[in-house]
Order: structure tokens, then C-alpha cells, then sequence
């Protein structure tokens, strides 16, 4: 068993113990917001394959943790700048960051002063937005949380008026920031589809009709096959998502897809109780339509690839 697995397992008992710890919490006692810092900033130093077990077991519970854009993407922008003091701050849980890429907001960067307004955001206390080809710290002007859909990812409008911006570096790291995002995304993505996988299976054997499992039935056998070969290709994609910009656009295209599918066929394997408020099924079909727009549609990642595949041909 290698580290990705050893990790994969020590997360899915802590969250299952500590559904509830805190993100303070989760990096004392697993060190998930340094796992992607250097050593020598207070972080593990690991690297693509322990982000994506790590994001994969948070999917799969739909953990409100800011995984994702601060231990992920602000890590990575701040890393490329080499600004220490504030990974030694993320490192330990202590602070907490968000990510604005470019085209995320209208915002315009006069001098040192920051101004526009960011429509959409994860929410987190430190901002880093990518804004006249730099890297830049800024305090928003407002921010406005949102009463979201799917309340697992808590997002946020944040406006700023000429304010303050301090530069962190060069802006030029902001797509490989972008595709190590897409990248932990998609694990999240692949973690969640999973989960509803063995949630389908396990009321397929459980639930029974005409004297039989409904399991036993050939449409429930072949929705369950092919969500199998859905969930088997899509964690596969997400393996290989960190290792460069074209690898990123795949999995973004199919473990949203394919996250999409699985949620929706739980519930339609759980037939009525699925829909109900109680059962978590619904759960999962909104976070599933969420994350289909947080990096763009899968349709605007095909355009990506196909830009990059097809060019001069």
C-alpha cells in the first residue's frame, strides 16, 4: 500500500469519526492544509497523487472543507511568487485563502489600487487575485456570501474599491494554478460518483420487489454496469489530470459528466425516496450541478482541448 492509499484510508476514518471537525481541526490532526507546502514552510511536500486521494474522500462526503482553493490552487499561486510567510500561514489551518483567476470578475489593477467586482467565489479569508499579469493580495471592499443550492460549497460576491492590492509576483503561473484546480475538482468529482455508486448498489440489494432485489432486474443490472464503467473511467481521468493542461481539460469534461450521470441515476435506482428531502441522494445531484460550473461547463474544457489538439492541423 502506497502513501496515496494510506492517506485515502486515514481520511475516510477521521471524516467518518469527525464528520464535524473544523478545518483548524482537519490540518492539526491530517495535515490537509499543508499537504501540497514544502517541508520547509511547515507543510507534508507530497504531490499530485495524495491532493487527488485527499480530494477524492472529501467528495465523496461532500465536506464543506476549502480543500480546493486553499490548499490546492492559493497554495500553488503562492508557491509559484515564493511568497513563505503566507504558505507557513496556510500550512497550519490557521488562515484560509481563495483564488481569482483570470476572467472569474471585471476588475482592473491601477498601480496598487484593485477595482471590480468578482460575481462568484469559494469563500476564503485570504484573496488572491490574478489581475494586469500579477499575483495579488487584496482585501475586499464587500463581500457577499451566497445562499447557495448546494450548501456543501459556500460561495461569495466580493467587490473591491480601489483597494489596497499587495503584489505577491508575476501572474503567469495562473493556468497550471487553473488546471491543478480542474485536477483536485475532478477527484472530488470522482469521489462523489463513486459514492453514489455504492449507494445505488446497496438499495438495489437491499430494496425488494415482487419477491425479489430490485438488483436482480436487468434495467437496474445494465443502470448499475454502466455506472460502474462511468466511475471506473472518471477516477482514472482524475489520476491523470495533474500532469499537464490537456489531462486537466479531459478530466474536467468527463468526471463532470460523469459525476452528473451517477447522481442523477441514484436517484432514479432509489425511485421515490430518493427524491425526498431526507435522503442525502439529492445531496450529490446538487453538488454534481455546482462543480459542472465552477471551472466552466464541460463543454468549454472541450474547446480548450480542442484548441490545444487540433492546432496548425
Amino acid at each position: 500500500m502506497g502513501l496515496p492509499d494510506e492517506l485515502r484510508d486515514a481520511v475516510r476514518a477521521y471524516l467518518a469519526g469527525r464528520p464535524g471537525a473544523s478545518w483548524q481541526e482537519a490540518a492539526r490532526d491530517l495535515g490537509l492544509a499543508g499537504l501540497l507546502i514544502p517541508q520547509e514552510h511547515g507543510g507534508a511536500g507530497c504531490g499530485p497523487a495524495e491532493m487527488a486521494a485527499v480530494a477524492g474522500e472529501l467528495g465523496r462526503v461532500l465536506s464543506p472543507h476549502p480543500f480546493l482553493q486553499s490548499a490546492v490552487m492559493a497554495v500553488a499561486a503562492v508557491e509559484a511568487c515564493g511568497a513563505g510567510e503566507l504558505l507557513s500561514a496556510l500550512a497550519d489551518g490557521s488562515a484560509t485563502a481563495t483564488v481569482v483567476l483570470p476572467g472569474d470578475g471585471d476588475l482592473r489593477l491601477e498601480g496598487d489600487l484593485l477595482t471590480g467586482d468578482v460575481p462568484y467565489a469559494p469563500a476564503g479569508e485570504v484573496v488572491l487575485v490574478y489581475a494586469g499579469g500579477l499575483l495579488v493580495e487584496a482585501v475586499p471592499t464587500r463581500r457577499e456570501p451566497y445562499a447557495t443550492m448546494d450548501e456543501s460549497r459556500p460561495l461569495q460576491r466580493l467587490a473591491f474599491h480601489q483597494a489596497p492590492a499587495r503584489r505577491l509576483g508575476d501572474g503567469g503561473s495562473w493556468t497550471r494554478v487553473r488546471d491543478l484546480g480542474i485536477a483536485a475538482l475532478a477527484a472530488e468529482q470522482a469521489g462523489g460518483a463513486r459514492r453514489c455508486l455504492e449507494m445505488a448498489v446497496e438499495h438495489a440489494r437491499a430494496r425488494r420487489q415482487f419477491g425479489r432485489p430490485i438488483g436482480s432486474f436487468q434495467a437496474i443490472k445494465h443502470k448499475l454496469a454502466d455506472l460502474l464503467l462511468l466511475v471506473e473511467s472518471a477516477c482514472s481521468a482524475a489520476q491523470a489530470a495533474a500532469r499537464d493542461e490537456v489531462s486537466a481539460a479531459i478530466a474536467g469534461s468527463y468526471c463532470t459528466e460523469a459525476y452528473l450521470a451517477a447522481a442523477g441515476e441514484n436517484i432514479q435506482v432509489h425511485g421515490g425516496i430518493g427524491i425526498t428531502w431526507e435522503h442525502p441522494a439529492h445531496r450529490y445531484l446538487k453538488r454534481a450541478t455546482s462543480d459542472a460550473q465552477l471551472f466552466g461547463p464541460p463543454q468549454a474544457h472541450r474547446a480548450r482541448l480542442a484548441a490545444r489538439v487540433f492546432a496548425g492541423a
